[in-house]
């Protein structure tokens, strides 16, 4: 095994982490604080909305890191510069834009219970404006290299 697929390998396994982690926080903290929120304050569902943007957040994210693994092993079979790489890039930044919106839903829904009970929504907004801010960044890159991945495949098309 040389570097390249040792350093692709660790890559792997971290992701393939990650997507478990992401499972396990799925399936059974969030139900764990729903449940637990439910028994605090029966009859208030406004909790309901937050867990389907958490829920379309994590959809996004796993299917964003399902790519990533997919980018791996094109790289690793070197094969890092085509037209499935470009079609991942896009689904990667696809999902940037999809976590983007969710969260925004979320701070618009939190903005809009805490006018209506009088609470102080600051700290759950900013970290809201912080996730906008990490996944921006993160799609910025994604899309700065699908146009060079593009323009590379474009000069390498017209070459031959």
């Amino acid at each position: 095994m040389n570097i390249k697929q040792g350093s692709t390998t660790f890559l792997k396994v971290i992701v393939f982490l990650i997507g478990i982690a992401l499972v396990a926080l799925c399936f059974f903290w969030l139900p764990a604080i729903a449940i637990n929120d439910a028994k605090l304050h029966p009859g208030d569902y406004s909790l309901y909305p937050f867990l389907g943007y958490a829920y379309g957040c994590f959809i996004a994210f796993f299917v964003a890191l399902y790519q990533v693994y997919k980018l791996l092993t094109y790289n690793e079979r070197n094969n890092a510069f085509s037209e499935l790489t470009l079609k991942s890039l896009k689904v990667i930044k696809k999902c940037g834009l999809t976590t983007i919106l969710f969260i925004v839903l979320g701070i618009v829904t939190l903005m809009v219970i805490s006018k209506v009970s009088g609470d102080d929504s600051a700290g759950p907004i900013a970290l809201g404006l912080i996730g906008i801010l990490a996944t921006s960044i993160i799609t910025v890159i994604v899309d700065v290299l699908q146009k060079l991945l593009k323009n590379l495949l474009a000069t390498k098309l017209k070459d031959h």
